[in-house]
C-alpha cells in the first residue's frame, strides 16, 4: 500500500481527482486529493492575497495533519509548482515527487514564466477585464475539447471550474535545493496538443528536461486532463510508481 496526495492543476479542484482516487484506493493506497485555497468548493475563500506561498501552505499542511510519510506527492499542471516547493520544505516526507504532465519550476520562476507569453499576456488582460484585477478566468482554449468524453462528463466538468487567483501564477518559486536531492517521475500525456491549444506546449520542455536529468519517465496515451478521459489509465501508472523501491 502507498500514500498519495494529488494535487490538482489550474482553475480545478480536489473533486476532478474522484474517479483516480476510487481506482488507487481499490488498489489498497491511501489517497488524499485537496483543494487549493480560491478553488473548486473553496473559491468563496480567494481574494486578491492569495498566492503561489498560499497553496504551498495548503498543501504542506495536508502533509502534516495528515501525518503523512514515505509518500508519493503528485501534481498535475499548475500543481506542479506548489508541490514542488512543498516537497522543498519538507522532504522527509517524501518517497517520490510525481509531476503528471505538470510544470516543473526552478527557483525564481513563477508559473507564467513557463507558458507561452502571449498566454501570460491572455492571463493578465483576462484578470484585469473579467476577474477585477485580481482573479483569472480559464481560457476557453484550455477546456477539455469537444469529443473527449461524452458531452454530459465534459459539461459537468467545465462547469465547476473556477476562476484563479492571479498572484497564483505570478508569485515565484522559493526553492532550497533539497528538492533535486528527491527521487522525481514524470508522467508525460501524449494524447493531445497543447500547442494547438495555446501557441505553444509548455509541457514539452518538462518532459525534456525530466528525461535529461534521468527522472522515472512514464508516457500515458491520454491528453492533458487524463483524470477526465483516462482516469483508470492514469491510475495504473501512479499505481506502478508507488510500488517502486522507496528511496534509500
Amino acid at each position: 500500500m502507498a500514500s498519495y496526495v494529488i494535487v490538482h492543476g489550474g482553475w480545478g479542484g480536489g473533486w476532478e481527482w474522484r474517479a483516480v482516487a476510487r481506482e488507487l484506493r481499490e488498489r489498497g493506497n491511501e489517497v488524499w486529493t485537496p483543494t487549493l485555497t480560491g478553488m473548486g468548493e473553496r473559491a468563496h475563500l480567494g481574494d486578491p492575497r492569495v498566492g503561489l506561498e498560499t497553496h504551498i501552505a495548503d498543501v504542506i499542511a495536508v502533509l502534516e495533519l495528515e501525518d503523512l510519510d514515505e509518500l508519493l506527492l503528485c501534481g498535475h499542471s499548475y500543481g506542479g509548482i506548489p508541490v514542488s516547493v512543498a516537497a522543498d520544505r519538507v522532504p522527509e516526507r517524501i518517497k517520490l515527487v510525481v509531476y503528471l504532465d505538470a510544470l516543473i519550476p526552478r527557483h525564481g520562476e513563477a508559473a507564467l514564466d513557463l507558458l507561452p507569453a502571449s498566454f501570460a499576456d491572455l492571463a493578465r488582460a483576462s484578470a484585469a477585464e473579467h476577474g477585477d484585477g485580481w482573479r483569472v478566468p480559464i481560457p476557453t482554449e484550455l477546456l477539455p475539447p469537444q469529443g473527449c468524453v461524452s458531452d454530459e462528463l465534459r459539461d459537468a466538468y467545465v462547469a465547476r471550474l473556477r476562476d484563479q487567483p492571479l498572484a497564483t501564477f505570478t508569485e515565484p518559486a522559493s526553492l532550497s535545493g533539497a528538492l533535486d536531492r528527491l527521487p522525481r517521475a514524470f508522467v508525460r500525456c501524449t494524447g493531445g496538443d497543447l500547442a494547438e491549444q495555446i501557441d505553444g506546449d509548455p509541457i514539452a520542455p518538462m518532459a525534456e528536461r525530466a528525461r535529461s536529468e534521468g527522472w522515472l519517465y512514464r508516457e500515458l496515451s491520454a491528453p492533458h486532463d487524463p483524470q477526465l478521459t483516462d482516469p483508470v489509465g492514469t491510475a495504473a501508472i501512479l499505481h506502478e510508481l508507488g510500488v517502486l523501491p522507496g528511496r534509500p
